[in-house]
């Protein structure tokens, strides 16, 4: 994914009064009242920059148009501008959404992508290998490829990893999905529920993991009763699966159900077992998903969730690469988590 500026041929502007020609740094630094050094240090990650500073310099990019040149920047520092990505699939809406918030946060600095899928046999060991060949600068590896990270040797990257435990090797950063999965099932027993059913993620994710522990919290505080999770894949046809096992399960048990599913796909695939049965959501069956994907509002009903803040997680994953490669930046003792937030639709 190149984010090298666009060409002006015949030096003609661009519309909304762009300025004709590649805008130079010194036109940013004009616009936002401040100097060369900071727009540099913006354009680089640099932490060393007042969050408010760092939004007009950004501001003030995006009106003028500019774009840095990563070629003269690699010949300047030696380095190539370009972090890696690295994800077990792009299948899921997880990734892809993950995929699409780093693409953003990389070409807002200047720095291109080389895209990694691992498939079914993971090999991290080979991808971090193709990044060094390649000249990648850093890495970030996304979601269930996390857990693979630990088993591998990334010397020579400067790695982020989305959602891991604490390793001294690479920096991590995640949502605070247990927070959230909290959150969700607290939101359940608040409207009368026994206890909440919980179709839950692979094995091997630390995000599932992290999510079924929120949900035991919550009712081991509520002092309900903590059924035996069923796992799904993330794939609504994994949430179909499930959902049609526990109402079969279930007979002719009287009192309404409630499900939490941990992810939006499954509960999508609740939603349709549920309707295929006769019941009614949420009078009979009430469903909280999580991610708040975007059409999470159009399902039907509209899908109650936990939204994760995949833009902020794209550009805080982009910015802890860049503050590794560019100021050999220390890994945190305690990764920073974002804090989720529940949205209450007509599912629950």
């Amino acid at each position: 994914m190149s984010v090298d500026g666009p060409e002006a041929p015949g030096g003609t502007g661009s519309a909304r009064g762009r300025p004709a020609g590649r805008v130079s740094m010194a036109s940013v630094a004009a616009r936002a009242g401040v100097s060369g050094q900071t727009v540099s240090r913006v354009v680089n990650g640099s932490s060393h920059v007042d969050p408010a500073t760092r939004a007009r310099v950004e501001q003030a990019m995006a009106v003028l148009g500019y774009r840095p040149h990563r070629a003269a920047r690699a010949l300047r520092t030696g380095r190539s501008h370009t972090i890696g990505v690295i994800a077990q699939t792009l299948a899921t809406v997880g990734n892809s959404r993950m995929l699409q918030a780093v693409a953003e946060a990389a070409a807002r600095r200047g720095y291109a992508l080389t895209v990694v899928t691992l498939g079914a046999d993971g090999r991290i060991a080979e991808a971090f290998g193709r990044l060094l060949e390649q000249g990648a600068d850093g890495a970030i590896v996304l979601n269930e490829a996390s857990a693979l990270a630990a088993d591998a040797d990334p010397s020579g990257l400067a790695l982020v990893v989305l959602d891991s435990a604490p390793d001294p090797r690479f920096g991590v950063i995640g949502t605070d999905h247990a927070e959230g999965a909290r959150l969700a099932t607290a939101h359940l027993l608040a409207r009368g529920h026994r206890t909440v059913l919980h179709v839950a993620g692979p094995r091997a994710s630390f995000a599932a993991a992290m999510r079924e522990r929120g949900w035991r919290a919550a009712l081991d505080a509520a002092g309900a009763v903590a059924p035996e999770p069923v796992r799904g894949d993330w794939s609504a046809r994994s949430g179909h699966a499930a959902a049609r096992g526990i109402l079969r399960r279930r007979g002719g048990e009287a009192g309404p159900v409630a499900i939490f599913a941990a992810n939006d796909q499954m509960a999508l695939g609740v939603l349709r077992a549920v309707a295929e049965s006769g019941l009614r959501v949420p009078d009979d069956v009430a469903v909280v998903g999580f991610d708040d994907v975007d059409d999470a509002a159009e399902f039907l009903p509209p899908l109650t969730t936990v939204r994760q803040d995949f833009d902020a997680l794209g550009d805080l994953a982009v910015r802890q690469v860049i503050v590794r490669v560019e100021e050999g930046g220390s890994v945190p003792a305690d990764p920073p988590l974002l804090l989720p937030m529940l949205v209450v639709r007509e599912s629950s």
